[in-house]
């Protein structure tokens, strides 16, 4: 290598590697977002559904849920920028919830990973894509769920499951098992 290039060469790579930390900066920052948005989607639903629940029970609560959560997707979406929703290998929602291919790909490693132990509630996954940085929360199921998401639902339930979410899959869980995620994405 001519002597010339040497202060060029090394230039570039001081660059390339500040540019490299900048980025591994800026994914930790966009996690630590994303994982505060997945918080205020939760922290907004929840106690939505189990006011619903207390008030009308659990076939009050699908119909508030069919509303509700798609609301509160849009306002964090007009609120902060980011693009959110909830996604499931077994979709209730046939027009929000069926997975793209990636989103797809993550719900089955979290699968994978529950399979071997680990808790879907400390269970993420987060990766630029396409010019995207793509974040991925597990959501388990918790006692509240199975009033509409087990393999046994009451019949006042199930007709109102019917009525709202007529392609409903997201049946037969059980305590603790990964039932979708909440998944995330932001333009770069």
């Amino acid at each position: 290598m001519k002597p010339k290039l040497i202060p060029i060469a090394m230039m570039l790579s001081i660059t390339m590697f500040q540019q490299a930390a900048v980025a591994e900066v800026d994914k930790a920052k966009l996690k630590q977002e994303a994982v505060g948005i997945v918080k205020q989607f939760g922290g907004t639903l929840k106690p939505a559904l189990k006011k619903a629940i207390q008030t009308g029970g659990p076939a009050h609560a699908v119909s508030v849920c069919s509303e509700t959560a798609p609301q509160i997707a849009q306002k964090l979406r007009n609120d902060t920028g980011w693009y959110v929703k909830r996604v499931s290998l077994k979709p209730r929602n046939s027009s929000s919830a069926i997975p793209d291919s990636w989103e797809q790909k993550v719900l089955q490693q979290f699968d994978q990973r529950q399979a071997k132990g680990e808790s879907a509630a400390k269970m993420a996954y987060a990766e630029v894509v396409d010019g995207k940085f793509r974040f991925m929360k597990a959501q388990g199921v918790e006692a509240v769920c199975l009033n509409c998401h087990a393999a046994n639902i009451a019949p006042e339930t199930e007709a109102a499951l019917k009525q709202n979410y007529p392609d409903d899959k997201a049946r037969g869980y059980t305590l603790g098992q990964i039932r979708g995620a909440f998944s995330l994405a932001k333009d770069l």
